[in-house]
C-alpha cells in the first residue's frame, strides 16, 4: 500500500485542475438571447451547403494470379 503513496500528490493536483477548469468555464460562455439564437439558427440553415462530387475510386491493380473456385469433392 505504501508503494501507492505516490500516486497521492497527482491525484491532488489532476482533481485540483479539473475543478479550476470547470469553475472557470461555467461563467466564460456567457448567455446569448433567445431571439439572436433563433436568427442565428434559422440563417445557418438558410445557407446553400456544397453538393459533394460523387468518389470514384481507382481500380486495383491486378496481380496476375488467379483465384479459380473450388471443385466440389462429391
Amino acid at each position: 500500500m505504501d508503494i501507492l503513496l505516490w500516486l497521492v500528490p497527482t491525484l491532488a493536483v489532476t482533481l485540483g485542475a479539473m475543478a479550476w477548469v470547470g469553475w472557470l468555464g461555467r461563467d466564460g460562455r456567457g448567455e446569448v438571447d433567445r431571439d439572436v439564437a433563433v436568427r442565428r439558427l434559422a440563417r445557418a440553415l438558410e445557407k446553400d451547403l456544397p453538393r459533394a462530387e460523387p468518389v470514384t475510386r481507382a481500380r486495383e491493380r491486378s496481380t496476375g494470379i488467379a483465384v479459380r473456385p473450388t471443385r466440389d469433392a462429391s
